[in-house]
């Protein structure tokens, strides 16, 4: 199997996927955006701490070989170097959308990859639509 060229190979901030999975916690977080700094700064909550124990859980099952998934609620989770390469169920409200977790998503939310929000496609004018058009001519 042919490798990317070096050029070619992820860096978040200058740094190899390798580098972000060995560093520090407290490094790690100096290097993420001002809200996502924040956020970790002030420690994790109880929901996100029991996310980062399944992951630890399903990074375990991986090794070994099975294909694992992590559902969750938790949408305001960033996402960090030990989650890349899972495939995680993040909750939209109404069903759970399974995100698989890139490189390139370091230092998101978990919630900006599973929207809650439909694009608004209206009927016809007339047909089932509001009380105003009421009376505009059917076709």
């Amino acid at each position: 199997m042919e490798f990317p060229p070096e050029w070619k190979k992820f860096r978040y901030r200058g740094k190899t996927l390798e580098e972000l999975l060995e560093m520090p916690m407290d490094e790690f977080i100096e290097l993420l955006p001002a809200r996502q700094r924040r956020s970790l700064k002030r420690g994790f909550s109880d929901a996100q701490r029991r996310l980062l124990e399944k992951i630890m859980k399903a990074r375990k099952e991986m090794e070994k070989g099975k294909r694992v998934k992590v559902r969750t609620h938790v949408r305001d989770m960033v996402i960090l170097p030990i989650m890349v390469g899972l495939t995680i169920e993040v909750y939209n409200g109404k069903e759970f959308v399974p995100v698989r977790i890139v490189p390139e998503m370091i230092g998101h939310y978990l919630g900006e990859f599973s929207h809650s929000t439909k694009i608004v496609q209206h009927g016809a004018p007339g047909l089932k639509a509001t009380r105003s058009s009421l009376f505009v001519a059917a076709k």
